[in-house]
């Protein structure tokens, strides 16, 4: 089967649109979570291009130091599917994961991780360290960071800013 340079172009133009498309929903809960006080930080995760689960920040909520917004989504889709394996799934989140986060996704078996912002203090999908690199892990997450970025990165700022 020949695939023209087209055909390659518009493949990738569907799949970056329906990246932002979805980037654009978990930036929706990360607003949801700086209405609660939260760090806003949202995720959405998706399977055939249906959203799963999706969810924010809670760890000063639910006074639970590992309610990130990953997490919980994870969590709320394994519930929602009766299984702790999530494959053939991508989860969309606001901010590059913590090492956590990225152990979480690794051992749910989510195919595709996309971040918006990377977070240079803690981020292990490649700012501080890259979880998703070690060749050893048995399995292998796809990332892809930077997908409105600038948006992602702007609304941790302000929250910031307005707290100081």
């Amino acid at each position: 089967m020949n695939i023209t340079l087209g055909q390659l172009e518009n493949q990738y133009e569907q799949a970056h649109s329906a990246d932002s498309n979805f980037m654009s929903l978990a930036i929706e809960q990360a607003q949801l979570a700086a209405i609660q006080g939260e760090v806003p930080v949202g995720a959405v995760l998706v399977r055939d291009g249906m959203v799963l689960a999706s969810g924010f920040n809670q760890p000063l909520t639910k006074h639970d130091p590992s309610a990130h917004a990953e997490m919980n989504v994870l969590r709320l889709a394994a519930a929602q599917l009766g299984n702790y394996r999530l494959p053939g799934t991508t989860l969309y989140v606001t901010l590059e994961p913590c090492v956590m986060c990225c152990g979480a996704i690794l051992h749910a078996r989510v195919e595709r991780l996309v971040y918006g912002a990377a977070d240079p203090k803690t981020g292990a999908a490649g700012s501080v360290l890259n979880v998703f690199a070690v060749p050893q892990i048995n399995h292998q997450t796809t990332v892809t960071g930077g997908v409105l970025g600038d948006t992602c990165g702007q609304l941790l700022r302000t929250f910031f800013q307005a707290r100081r």
